[in-house]
């Protein structure tokens, strides 16, 4: 592999790391990852954002020096990556999405998804084990991240609500690969997921705000993936019936406790430090 100076910013740092993707201004990573860096006492290193295209990733990629140790991805790279690597883990081949990958000092790019055991550990800090049934709610690609993780804690049918059946198809599909059962259902059904025990909303924002006046007497356990703006409308009306809820920060925080771990090598990473740096920066926007 190719990796000659790199040009995508200034002087060589012992050890560089970054997120890519298109949007990225919004991207929380580099408050998480420096934050560890800080408490782990990585002087050398450095997390910048760098907004990178589809069609821009392989010369990003061929034009990184040695210094260079690590990458998050976010959309819509996690499987425009995949061509562009040496390797990539079996979990992450699974959904077809690599949110990190390492670069080795041999100059190899290993490609890696944290988002599905940062969803189940997210899951399990607010003391979600095994559920007998789940609701997703929409059909991209974290849908389907969603549905790993859902087919190791999950013991009966997962129903996914979404727009079309192009998308349901597309459901149904990844349950079969990844040995979970899959029910499909109409989006304008969608207020009957509210009375799964967990409900996974993975939607854009503002997509479940109608559903916040159908959160029924008992909810069960909500994980909205979005973290900003919080609360959702959902999520607030969630909280207020008294049902557990789980964050997108919990989870960005999650896999991002993972993603340091594999890039610096120092294991564990201080979950704790990177929450509250998140949390930070939230209250900031």
């Amino acid at each position: 592999m190719n990796r000659a100076s790199d040009e995508h910013t200034g002087p060589k740092a012992a050890h560089r790391a970054a997120v890519l993707g298109s949007p990225i201004a919004h991207s929380l990573s580099p408050v998480l990852h420096r934050a560890a860096y800080a408490a782990l006492g990585l002087d050398g290193w450095t997390y910048d954002r760098h907004e990178v295209t589809e069609e821009e990733l392989p010369a990003f990629l061929d034009k990184l020096d040695s210094s260079w140790a690590g990458l998050s991805l976010t959309m819509p790279l996690k499987r425009a990556v995949i061509p562009l690597l040496d390797q990539v883990t079996g979990i992450a081949a699974s959904v077809e999405a690599v949110n990190s990958v390492v670069l080795a000092p041999d100059g190899r790019r290993l490609g890696d998804n944290t988002d599905i055991p940062g969803m189940l550990a997210a899951l399990r800090e607010r003391g979600v084990g095994t559920v007998e049934s789940a609701a997703v709610l929409g059909a991209g690609a974290t849908a389907s991240s969603a549905l790993a993780a859902l087919s190791r804690i999950c013991e009966g049918p997962v129903t996914a609500y979404v727009r079309s059946e192009a998308r349901a198809a597309e459901m149904r599909g990844w349950g079969e690969r990844l040995g979970v059962r899959v029910l499909t259902a109409d989006w304008a059904d969608a207020a009957e997921a509210l009375n799964a025990p967990l409900v996974v909303a993975t939607t854009p924002a503002g997509s479940t705000d109608a559903l916040a006046a159908r959160v029924p007497e008992r909810p069960g356990t909500l994980f909205d993936v979005l973290y900003h703006p919080w609360p959702t409308a959902l999520a607030g009306a969630w909280s207020a019936r008294g049902g557990a809820v789980v964050s997108g920060l919990d989870l960005l925080v999650h896999q991002a406790v993972l993603q340091v771990e594999q890039v610096t090598g120092r294991s564990p990473a201080p979950l704790a430090v990177m929450r509250a740096a998140g949390e930070r920066a939230l209250e900031s926007r």
